[in-house]
């Protein structure tokens, strides 16, 4: 099987690493990675970098030249991108694209091919991503274990809320901005903030992914009754905190199910 990434962006690049690092591509019959032209200096550095790594003359010769297409584009684009494209019966493709149906990429294609649907995350270049697969289709499975863990997801319903939950990177580092600034307000140097609160973050995202507790009761175990901890979640919630980010994941929810509109392309 030879990969072929449409689109070069910072997804598809992790991926690549990661692939690279599990000695995958080895076991991918022949060992070619196509990287499609577009984002052409980052596409020439990792065949520069990579062995089994090449770019090729156009996103037809991508496709031509695979067995499974990766789309990577972004979704402002993904229709004219698609459409473009000559795919061949008995191809596959796994689409990275947010908010996008399959049903829909399957009438540009004008073919009816497999199509699965993935949330990896940038970790997946170190291979410690957890990233949702719908539907669980083995080789697709296959394909984000050794990028980590691949989560088989029973239904689209399912799909959509994981993918919901992956938007969430910018706000956890938003909330540690937001601390680091009002703590250098106070008079600490940014970079002694910084590494506290960086360290203290990584082993609490370490907790939660060891402990058998559910979220509500590692919040009350951290949380002393009457303590600090309690206090800076109960004026949290009080502040409307946890009602604007519930209200933040629902119209995420409704742009991923396509309810709401795709915002423009941002300049490259």
């Amino acid at each position: 099987m030879t990969l072929g990434f449409i689109g070069i962006g910072t997804m598809a690049s992790a991926m690549i690493e990661g692939l690279r690092a599990s000695a995958m591509v080895e076991g991918l019959g022949g060992g070619d990675i196509l990287l499609s032209p577009r984002g052409a200096a980052r596409a020439q550095d990792l065949a520069a970098r990579l062995p089994g790594v090449r770019v090729a003359a156009s996103n037809q010769a991508v496709v031509d030249g695979c067995d499974t297409v990766i789309l990577t584009v972004r979704p402002q684009i993904v229709r004219d991108v698609v459409t473009a494209l000559r795919f061949r019966p008995g191809q596959r493709v796994i689409s990275l694209v947010a908010a996008t149906a399959a049903e829909d990429l399957r009438a540009w294609i004008g073919l009816d091919l497999p199509i699965t649907r993935a949330v990896p995350l940038p970790f997946v270049a170190t291979r410690s991503c957890v990233t949702p697969v719908f539907p669980p289709d083995p080789e697709a499975l296959a394909l984000f274990d050794r990028l980590g863990q691949a989560v088989p997801c029973a239904s689209l319903q399912d799909f959509d809320l994981l993918a919901v939950a992956s938007a969430m990177m910018g706000s956890y580092f938003g909330l540690l901005e937001t601390v680091q600034a009002w703590l250098a307000t106070q008079g600490l140097p940014e970079p002694a903030a910084r590494t506290y609160l960086a360290g203290l973050f990584a082993n609490l995202g370490q907790v939660a992914r060891q402990s058998p507790l559910d979220f509500a009761d590692l919040r009350h175990e951290f949380s002393t009754r009457g303590g600090l901890n309690e206090q800076v979640f109960r004026d949290f919630a009080a502040g409307g905190g946890t009602a604007a980010l519930t209200q933040a994941l629902d119209g995420v929810l409704a742009r991923v199910r396509g309810r709401t509109p795709v915002p423009p392309a941002a300049v490259e």
